[in-house]
Parts: structure tokens; C-alpha cells; sequence
């Protein structure tokens, strides 16, 4: 017996032991473009890795792919559920077989995935690139085909890069163009043109620059219209000058280039959206809060339902009231709508009636109550629509924790939850502040109705632009062609003060400056939802 075998127990490393290889195996195939599903690529592939499998005797498992994923990166759906299903079945897989190298992956990852699937003891198998990986040799000419793979998929790609920033620099967008832009392809040359869904940003435009309200009040308005936005797509819409007709894009490098695609909006109009334009190109500059022409953006034309502008005639030294559109020729002096307004302004002047302050104040609150019961059942159904929607949202995430729910799916309705979420707590907050700030709102309006001329006249831009639309929720509109003024909501509790003290005082005559006669005028009163601003003064 010799005395080496002593000194087994100090021996080191495992002994080697003939390793029998499972004969399960899965199948991947890829194209690399939609154009390419229905021709024979996808079939041709799955036929010869079936036909392999069968030659030499593997069971195939499951079969992936099928469809069109580049393989410049490992995020394809496809190729993430083989691998994870490789990995959940390691010991009993022990092999993937593609029709090439170039369709399991074409990233300079490739290498480094084969070794660690190699650890697992899975092999990729190259069906028409026959390599015996089992040795060193092997597994360096498999690296060498994943290298030159990646090799010519760079080339690819900086061809392909040259050629879209060739087309970028033309002034041609290459690919899909954003939110209210079709392709119009019917002529002999592809063209972007603005859509019916362009024509609404067009007026998101208008009314961020020229009536100055908020992203929110913009995507509420949008809505009614039929276009629903989050609220960050609207400042992503407002911040991209592709709408003025501009290009910019990561491959041009910081340039900012002249596109060939349909102009949205006019560049000044973009510039005063985010701020940016002081001075027209005309060379007078912007004053915004010209106290001269305080119903500016809040009077529109009553023929094409835009927002006049203002302006001074420099030689007569006299500011104007205009519509922009050329056809509707609609301008107007603007001391004598000043003055018009301010005349409206006297009907809601509380003079006469100021013994009946708290009996106005406790009527209104009354009448709102009256005509707000519904108010409390629509609060009660969205308190329970947000504890429904926020019991979905938990349940979601603690799925997506238990990996129940892939990060797709996740992903997917998350935002929808979110969104639906988000819309009902901004529905409560609407209802809970209309009820909450009721009797401060109608003494606000009282206050002001005892002096409200003399404030509109005396007040600043401000002042006068907070006053108007405390009255007039909606605006007022001037016809020119029939010199009246119009309006389509009056705050219910300024209308109940007029109404009010003309029945206190048996006058029968309306609001003659809205063309307001006093039979429409009492059914306003009497059929009109109370809707009282809660913000502005």
C-alpha cells in the first residue's frame, strides 16, 4: 500500500467527472424589420432549427421570437422571456438554437451573455455556423463571429446615421412627425402637413400667448374638444419648435435647422408662449399691461371668435381694439368700449340696495345650496371611485413586487391608474372648494359690487384684467357690424345683485348695454348654476 493515499485528505480541487449533457432545448428566432415578417426569413429560420433538433436529438422545450426585434440591444420582449426561461429551467436546458450567431444578438454584450449561460450550462447553438464550443478553440471562433456581428452592425448604423442626418440638415423630418402632423404622401414627394388635431394645439397656442392662462385650463379646454393630453404632453407641445417650422434633434449637433414641413404657428407667436419675445421684429416693443386697453384677450370678436389684440395709432395718439383675422375688419376705439364696459359695470354697482346686504348674501348662499344638492351625491360616488382606483394602484404594486405582473404590463397600467387618479382628486378638490369658500366668495363679490366702477376704472392692468373675469367667466364678445356686446355667463352672484335691485327699484329694463332685456334677464337668474371664481382677487 503506498503511503501517498495517506495524504488524500490534503488534496485540493474537485476531481473531473464525465458531465451527461440534458437533450432539452429551446428555440429563438428573429428578424430585424417589420418588413420582414411576412416573408420566408421567420419560417426558413424555425425550419432548420427544428430540423437540427431533430437530426441530433433535442427535445425543444419552448420556441421564442417569431417576430421582428433589433438585436442592437437585449431589451426585446421575445429574447427576455427565453432567457428567462432558460434560467428557470437551468440544469435541464442545454441549449438555445438560433439560425445564426447574428440573430441571437449583434451588442458588443453578446460575449459576455454566451459565458454567463455558459456557466448555467447552456450553449448557443449556431445551426448553419456549425462550432464545437466544447473547447477553447471553439468558444473563441463563436466570440470572433459575435465581434464581427457587432462589426457590421455599426457600419450599419453609421451609414444609416449619416444618411438621417443628411435628410435632417435638408430640412426633411425623418421619421414620425409629433402630435398634429400627418405624412401626406400623394404627391412625388412625402410632405408633413398639419392634421384637425394640429388645428386645436394651434388654438392651445393662441390662447397660452394672447389670453395668458394656465397648462391645466388649456387641457380641460382641449378635452371639451375632443383631445385629451397629459399635462406634460402640453409642455413638451409648447417647448417644441418643430410647430414654428424649426428642426432640432441630437444629431444635428446643437444646430437649429429650417424644416420643409407646414408651419403650426407664426415663430412669434412660439416666442411669446415661453417668454421669450420682447420686441417684434417690426421694431416697437410688447407692452403687455398697457392699462389703455385693459380688454385685450378678454374681448373676442364675435365673428371668428378670436381675441382682439390691442394698439396705439402713433399719429391720432389713440389705442384701438383689433381682430387679427384680415377678413372680419373688426376694430374699434378703445376709450368708447372702455366706456361702454364701465356703463355695464353700473348695473351690478350696488347704490340702492345696500340696506339688503345680508339678505342678498343669505339668498345667494341659499340658492347655491338649493341648486348644488346633486353636489353631495357626486362627492360621495368620487369618494368612492378614489378609494376603488387607489385600492387598484396598491394591489398593482404589490403584484408587481411578487413579480406577479411584468414590468410591461406595470408599467402600462400604472399610468392609466395615475391618470384616472389624478382626474378624480382634481374633481374633489373642485367640488370641496366651490362648497368651502361659498360664503367667503359671495362677500368678496358683495364688497366689490358696492364700489365696482370706480375700482375697474381706477385699478391697474391687473386689477381691471381680475375684475373682468370674476364677471365674465367666459368673456364678452363684440359684434362690429351690429356695435353690440355679448356674453355667455355672467357670475351668478353678481347677476342676482342686478336683478335683485332693478326688482327693488320696479325697473323693466334688463342689461340694455348686453342686449339683456328683463325677461331673459330673470331667467337667467332663476335658471343659472351658480359657478363663483375662487382665485384672481
Amino acid at each position: 500500500m503506498s503511503d501517498v493515499l495517506f495524504f488524500d485528505s490534503f488534496a485540493k480541487g474537485k476531481q473531473h467527472k464525465q458531465v451527461t449533457r440534458s437533450k432539452e432545448c429551446v428555440i429563438y428566432t428573429r428578424v430585424s424589420g417589420k418588413d420582414q415578417v411576412d416573408n420566408l426569413s421567420l419560417g426558413t429560420q424555425l425550419k432548420a432549427c427544428t430540423s437540427y433538433a431533430e437530426k441530433f436529438g433535442f427535445d425543444i422545450m419552448a420556441q421564442f421570437g417569431g417576430t421582428y426585434e433589433s438585436a442592437e440591444n437585449d431589451e426585446r420582449k421575445q429574447f427576455t422571456a427565453m432567457l428567462s426561461f432558460v434560467k428557470k429551467y437551468k440544469g435541464k436546458i442545454s441549449a438555445i438554437l438560433v439560425y445564426s450567431l447574428e440573430r441571437f444578438s449583434r451588442n458588443d454584450n453578446s460575449i459576455w451573455l454566451s459565458g454567463e449561460l455558459r456557466r448555467l450550462g447552456i450553449e448557443i447553438i449556431s445551426v448553419t455556423q456549425p462550432i464545437d464550443t466544447s473547447n477553447a478553440s471553439g468558444q473563441m471562433q463563436q466570440k470572433l463571429l459575435f465581434l464581427f456581428g457587432e462589426f457590421d452592425n455599426q457600419l450599419r448604423k453609421q451609414k444609416c446615421t449619416a444618411g438621417i442626418r443628411e435628410m435632417l440638415l435638408r430640412g426633411d423630418w425623418p421619421t414620425s412627425p409629433p402630435l398634429g402632423f400627418d405624412i401626406d404622401k400623394s404627391g412625388n414627394r412625402r410632405k408633413i402637413v398639419v392634421n384637425a388635431k394640429g388645428r386645436l394645439l394651434r388654438q392651445a397656442f393662441e390662447w397660452k400667448a394672447y389670453e395668458n392662462v394656465s397648462n391645466e385650463v388649456i387641457r380641460d379646454r382641449l378635452a371639451l374638444r375632443g383631445l385629451k393630453l397629459i399635462h406634460q404632453r402640453i409642455s413638451e407641445i409648447f417647448r417644441n419648435p418643430f410647430y414654428c417650422g424649426l428642426m432640432v434633434h441630437n444629431m444635428l449637433e446643437g444646430k437649429v435647422v429650417e424644416g420643409n414641413h407646414e408651419k403650426l404657428v407664426p415663430r412669434e407667436l412660439f416666442l411669446k408662449v415661453n417668454g421669450l419675445l420682447d420686441t417684434l421684429s417690426h421694431g416697437f416693443s410688447i407692452n403687455e399691461e398697457n392699462v389703455d386697453i385693459p380688454l385685450k384677450r378678454f374681448m373676442v370678436c364675435a365673428e371668428c371668435g378670436r381675441p382682439l389684440s390691442g394698439y396705439l395709432a402713433r399719429k391720432k395718439n389713440i389705442h384701438y381694439y383689433k381682430c387679427k383675422t384680415k377678413a372680419c375688419c373688426n376694430n374699434k376705439n378703445a376709450n368708447d368700449l372702455n366706456r361702454r364696459f364701465e356703463r355695464v359695470l353700473e348695473f351690478f354697482k350696488i347704490e340702492t340696495a345696500k340696506d339688503y346686504l345680508e339678505l342678498i348674501k343669505n339668498q345667494v348662499v341659499a340658492t347655491f345650496n338649493q341648486l348644488t344638492k346633486h353636489k353631495e351625491t357626486d362627492l360621495i360616488q368620487l369618494e368612492n371611485s378614489y378609494r376603488e382606483i387607489k385600492s387598484k394602484v396598491d394591489r398593482l404594486e404589490e403584484r408587481y413586487i411578487e413579480e406577479e405582473v411584468s414590468n410591461e404590463l406595470y408599467t402600462k397600467y400604472h399610468e392609466k391608474y395615475s391618470q384616472e387618479k389624478y382626474e378624480i382628486e382634481r374633481n374633489l378638490m373642485t367640488l370641496s372648494n366651490k362648497s368651502s369658500n361659498l360664503v367667503k366668495c359671495v362677500e368678496l363679490a358683495i364688497e366689490y359690487a358696492t364700489q365696482l366702477p370706480s375700482k375697474w376704472v381706477s385699478g391697474d392692468y391687473h386689477t381691471k384684467q381680475q375684475l373682468q373675469s370674476l364677471l365674465f367667466p367666459k368673456g364678452i364678445s363684440y359684434d362690429k357690424k351690429n356695435d353690440k356686446v355679448r356674453t355667455k355667463e355672467i357670475n351668478f352672484v353678481f347677476l342676482y345683485i342686478a336683478y335683485f335691485q332693478q326688482v327693488v327699484l320696479k325697473k323693466q329694463r334688463g342689461i340694455p348695454e348686453l342686449d339683456l332685456n328683463y325677461a331673459s334677464f330673470a331667467a337667467s337668474v332663476a335658471g343659472s348654476r351658480i359657478e363663483l371664481p375662487t382665485s384672481g382677487l
